[in-house]
């Protein structure tokens, strides 16, 4: 019962007289929740073959022991991409059907892209402490329009807007595990420790998970809670404390065919897969690993052993939850689940990286300059992410990746443990599921009817079904029938065994041709293709793909993916605007609220009470970005193209006040930049390359907070005097529009 309705009740069981001495008093019920506590752990970009239990050489010894006392499936999926795979979690409804088409960085203009979950379709989270559940999240959110990820909100889609009590995490698609862009509840913080201190962002969401745990064991004792644990792991960066980084060098100097065959191998002799998955062939773009040479070899090796002593870190950091889970007596009224949300990711290319905003300009990186960071690689200033064949490796014995439709995209691991309810423990099961089928599930072993209508919105069909029913029957017949895939163009259709897919190239059309056609009930890996033999099921599936298409409000089809990234905000963005004043102290401003300077001639103009070093306005990180910072009676200026710097100075006089910085976006993606004191102005200066997508981390007033933009300083360097104010001002998209000051 909510409060708002308790005085229709007020009259039915109590007495209200002239004083308290004649009256009876009546209290409402509080809600009384059924089920077990929940702990939900969703991994990021964690491929189906990463995990020991799922026949990786990687040590996960606290997941494996999960797994060999729960469930393990080998048939479960997600949609291909994180913030779709999240809005299907949370909501038990596909994802275009709620509004999450793709990423929540991106309003495409309809109905199922707005980046947002409609009111129609209620969060787990909200369902849940309606109930009874204390809710709680730590980790990655990523479902809220992130134009609104601001310290001003709007804050109606965040964590606490949606069902949660509390909230410790980050807000965008991805962040760097030393130097995190961190969210309290509603509320930008900065990581409690520095990464010279040991800090990593995964151990402090299990610190926070622990704690929050406690609170919960200390006030609500009879209560059971809900933790929602969305890692950041393992999403690139990959990033581990350095003893993780040593404990894996060399072991990936085989290079990928050989760590792939060996992890097929091993499914096999476990059962992980049916013993007649054959293991298809390189995917186009996997490179031989003898094709390669030496340097190639050399940094290839090292962007592997990053990513896989990130995961070899974050299950040491979940066996400490695990363990106290155990030392306060709650495991065994504890359900847990463990899943990724899509399958390994293909954005490091060929080669791999070491500065993931090359992707999102679309440069090609050079293995020669890459290997001059090789140092860096898994740390604090490092942003790198593995090639292509690993990814593939990842996904053995799966084909593609992340984005696609194909198993390798969407085929994932979830481990389920809840003691004593399980009838196999231990057991590999075979049904087909999809993550969708998580909230109905937790719905039913909680005894709660989904509601029709939810603070006052109907609300659609919950479009999962209960797999509680292989928790007591392991061998159960799949209650599923069909479920369909979309991500960028490229779609795919399951029913009753069979799976209808295709390999979409973006920019080209949506040919019936395109499909190709595998019983998965023979072909594990969709290795043999029959749409040339079958093509009765094919034109089935395809007509049944249409019709779920229309269903779930798929179209129109959309196949833009990264540059989405590079385009200028929509209309109703507050970034779409020309002045963007700032008086600080002014909050950490998370890159998608941030000024779009990537695609802009500016001027910043920082006003300020007298001399004084440190940074006035810095934005980005040690990877790509720029700052604007004093030091020494100079002002300096730093730019850096993902690797490419560019720098200049201004010598500045005791009664400088006033610091101005114009920016001139060419034609060619050049720009001319000048600084300015007073009313002096400096000489104007060349930037070879600019960025439209400038970093992947956002943006600091007076201070530079995080992962420092120039070596030239120890971060935070937080400016010593006073900035009154500091206003960016758009000039225009071309180097011919009318400008701001005089020459």
């Amino acid at each position: 019962m909510n409060y708002w309705e308790i005085d229709e009740q007020w009259q039915t069981g109590s007495v209200k007289g002239i004083t308290h001495q004649d009256s009876k008093p009546w209290y409402p019920p509080r809600s009384k929740a059924k089920g077990p506590n929940i702990v939900l752990i969703m991994f990021d970009d964690l491929g189906f073959a990463d995990l020991g239990c799922y026949g990786s050489e990687a040590r996960t010894p606290n997941i494996d022991k999960l797994a060999e006392s729960g469930h393990r499936y080998n048939d479960f999926h997600t949609t291909t991409l994180c913030s779709p795979s999240r809005a299907c979690l949370l909501t038990g409804r596909n994802h275009h059907s709620v509004g999450m088409r793709m990423l929540s960085n991106v309003d495409s203009g309809w109905p199922s892209g707005r980046g947002r979950i409609t009111r129609q379709a209620a969060l787990l989270s909200e369902v849940l402490r309606d109930a009874g559940y204390n809710t709680f999240v730590a980790g990655k959110w990523h479902i809220a329009p992130m134009m609104d990820a601001s310290p001003a909100g709007i804050f109606d889609e965040w964590p606490l807007g949606r069902g949660f009590n509390q909230f410790y995490g980050f807000m965008n698609g991805a962040t760097n595990h030393f130097y995190p862009e961190l969210f309290r509840d509603n509320h930008a913080v900065e990581p409690p420790k520095k990464p010279e201190d040991g800090y990593h962002l995964t151990d402090d969401l299990i610190d926070q998970s622990t704690r929050y745990i406690s609170d919960h064991i200390a006030h609500r004792p009879d209560d059971p809670f809900f933790l929602y644990l969305p890692l950041g792991a393992a999403h690139a960066p990959h990033q581990a404390p350095d003893k993780f980084l040593e404990s894996v060098r060399g072991n990936y100097d085989s290079g990928w065919e050989i760590v792939r065959q060996n992890r097929y191998k091993k499914q096999l002799q476990k059962g992980i897969i049916p013993k007649n998955t054959v293991l298809p062939p390189n995917n186009p773009d996997v490179p031989p690993w003898n094709s390669l040479n030496p340097t190639e070899k050399k940094l290839a090796a090292r962007l592997q052993e990053a990513y896989v002593a990130f995961v070899e870190h974050t299950d040491q950091a979940l066996g400490r939850l695990f363990n106290y889970l155990d030392r306060v007596g709650k495991t065994e009224d504890t359900l847990i689940m463990v899943l990724s949300d899509n399958g390994a990711a293909m954005e490091g290319g060929r080669l791999g990286t070491v500065n993931r905003i090359q992707f999102f300009n679309n440069l090609s990186p050079d293995a020669n300059e890459m290997s001059r960071t090789l140092d860096l690689i898994g740390g604090p200033l490092g942003d790198s992410h593995y090639a292509t064949g690993w990814a593939q490796a990842s996904n053995t014995p799966l084909r593609w990746y992340k984005y696609h439709t194909h198993g390798g995209g969407i085929k994932d691991p979830l481990i389920i443990s809840w003691p004593g309810k399980l009838s196999s423990p231990g057991k590999i099961l075979k049904q087909f599921h999809h993550i969708i089928d998580i909230a109905p599930t937790i719905y039913e072993i909680c005894e709660i009817d989904p509601p029709r209508h939810y603070r006052g919105v109907k609300q659609m069909p919950i479009h999962g079904i209960s797999m509680a029913y292989t928790f007591s029957d392991s061998n159960a017949k799949t209650k599923r029938t069909q479920q369909y895939f979309e991500m960028f163009g490229n779609r795919g259709i399951w029913s009753k065994g069979w799976k209808a897919v295709t390999h979409h190239e973006p920019g080209t059309g949506y040919s019936r041709s395109d499909w190709e056609l595998y019983n998965l009930e023979e072909d594990f890996s969709e290795s043999n293709n029959l749409a040339k033999k079958e093509l009765k099921k094919l034109e089935d599936l395809n007509d049944l793909w249409w019709s779920e298409a229309g269903r779930y409000d798929v179209l129109p089809l959309d196949d833009r993916s990264v540059e989405l990234f590079q385009a200028p905000p929509p209309p109703g963005s507050p970034r779409n605007r020309k002045i963007f004043n700032y008086y600080p102290p002014v909050s950490h401003i998370e890159p998608s609220t941030a000024p779009p300077l990537g695609h802009h001639s500016y001027l910043i103009t920082a006003e300020f009470n007298c001399l004084n070093d440190g940074v006035l306005i810095a934005y980005g990180d040690s990877t790509s970005g720029f700052v604007i910072y004093m030091k020494n009676e100079n002002v300096n200026y730093e730019y850096n193209a993902g690797g490419q710097k560019t720098k200049s100075s201004l010598e500045l006089t005791k009664k400088c006040n006033k610091i101005t910085f114009e920016f001139r976006l060419e034609e060619n993606k050049s720009a001319s930049v000048r600084l300015g004191s007073n009313n002096l102005k400096g000489k104007w200066f060349k930037i070879p390359r600019v960025f439209s997508f400038l970093a992947l981390s956002g943006m600091d007033i007076g201070k530079d907070s995080l992962s420092p933009v120039s070596p030239e300083y120890e971060a935070p360097f937080e400016f010593k005097g006073v900035i009154y104010h500091l206003w960016i001002e758009l000039v225009g998209e071309k180097s011919k529009e009318p400008y701001l000051l005089d020459d």
